[in-house]
């Protein structure tokens, strides 16, 4: 593989933009339509682009590990409805820096799933992101009222937040331990399929008619998230992830921007210091991890379901 750091760089800031633009775009119709149907038009309409880059390689469906999928898209379904619910609650830029907490519960979780012993370094990372979504959350959410501008924000949504964060790590773990025996089209495509079959199952006794406007909403969530998929694909193809991945937290900076013009959302002075603690710390387990530079491939891209960096 060919590394190209800018060709790398530049499609995985293009990805992270589409992913805040469907963010938006789910918090604006999340206010009138169930999460669930949202999440249907969401799978239902990215499937193409998965398939785009499964054919790739040849589509292959063929798996002795069926059990493994669903459990996979049953979590994966999860972290959805919590990014639907706290967009739809939380100023943008705030929902997208607490998802990066997902390096750190990857730590956390490794040790009872995976019997690792993080080092102390990882500690450290870990303790300083924890301490960003501290301040986060009592910046706005916890201390509204005391000198806090904008609308109140239920305190329960930064908790939704931070659980979504975990989930998200656990759907990670999921795909990794797939990863070992399946090829990652076939995981996507699997992911995919039973995702958008699960939320059409309760469409007949949730069914919001959209109107013109949020339609259109839809059709372009699935298509953003499509083209997300598409564009972090190639960018973990085109150079090493330990070079370009922190590039991948430039999702903050889209997300601040279209809050701020699109909702009026302006960031406050304590998220910005959490989301520099967090993302601080996921940079440095980054750096410090160094994934083995043989191995390039479509595994290390976007998890479609929550959104955030590998």
């Amino acid at each position: 593989m060919k590394h190209d750091l800018k060709r790398g760089a530049l499609l995985l800031a293009s990805a992270t933009f589409f992913t805040a633009a469907l963010n938006a775009l789910q918090k604006l119709t999340g206010s009138t339509l169930p999460a669930l149907e949202i999440i249907f038009f969401r799978n239902l309409f990215s499937l193409p682009f998965v398939l785009l880059i499964a054919s790739r390689t040849g589509i292959v469906l063929k798996t002795q590990h069926f059990g493994g999928h669903v459990l996979r898209s049953v979590v994966g379904l999860i972290s959805m409805i919590m990014v639907v619910i706290t967009v739809t609650r939380l100023p943008l830029a705030e929902q997208q820096v607490l998802s990066y907490t997902q390096p750190l519960f990857l730590v956390l979780l490794s040790i009872p799933l995976l019997h690792e012993r993080p080092s102390l370094q990882r500690w450290v990372a870990v303790s300083i992101g924890f301490s960003g979504v501290i301040v986060v959350a009592l910046g706005k959410g916890l201390l509204h009222g005391h000198g806090a501008t904008g609308p109140a924000v239920p305190s329960w949504a930064y908790f939704v937040a931070l659980a979504q964060g975990a989930v998200g790590a656990l759907t990670t773990m999921q795909i990794r331990q797939l990863s070992a025996t399946e090829s990652s089209t076939t995981i996507a495509l699997w992911q995919a399929i039973l995702m958008t079959f699960m939320t059409a199952l309760p469409l007949p006794f949730i069914w919001t008619t959209p109107g013109l406007t949020e339609a259109g909403c839809l059709v372009a969530v699935g298509a953003f998230a499509g083209i997300a998929q598409v564009l972090q694909t190639e960018a973990f193809a085109s150079a090493q992830v330990s070079a370009i991945g922190p590039f991948a937290y430039s999702g903050l900076l889209w997300a601040a921007l279209i809050g701020w013009f699109g909702f009026g959302e302006m960031p406050g002075i304590a998220m910005g210091i959490g989301g520099l603690l967090i993302i601080g710390s996921g940079v440095w387990m980054l750096r410090h991890d160094r994934p083995a530079r043989r191995k390039v491939v479509a595994e290390g891209t976007m998890d479609a379901a929550t959104g955030t960096p590998p």
